[in-house]
């Protein structure tokens, strides 16, 4: 671990990854809590700012998808962390 790093970063993105993985309702439920809660922690160990608006917003649409809501998109921030696919653009 550096000086200066998040580390919850990383665990908020494994933990999402382990969502997406997941071969039941009940694992994916709970991963995706724990990505909750990463993102919190994350966001917590931020300056007040677009990151730590952009960890809160995660933290928010993960606790969504572990109750088996679908996420507003409007809400979702544009450049997500998690590598999620985006819309494609209207030329």
């Amino acid at each position: 671990m550096s000086f200066g790093k998040n580390p919850y970063l990383a665990k908020a993105q494994a933990a999402e990854l382990k969502a997406s993985e997941a071969a039941d309702d009940g694992a994916r439920a709970r991963a995706y809590r724990e990505a909750a809660h990463e993102w919190e922690r994350a966001a917590g160990r931020e300056n007040p700012g677009k990151r730590r608006t952009e960890y809160e917003q995660n933290a928010e649409r993960n606790r969504q998808l572990a109750e088996g809501e679908v996420p507003d998109e409007d809400a979702e921030p544009a450049a997500h962390a998690s590598g999620a696919a985006k819309k494609p653009l209207l030329n």
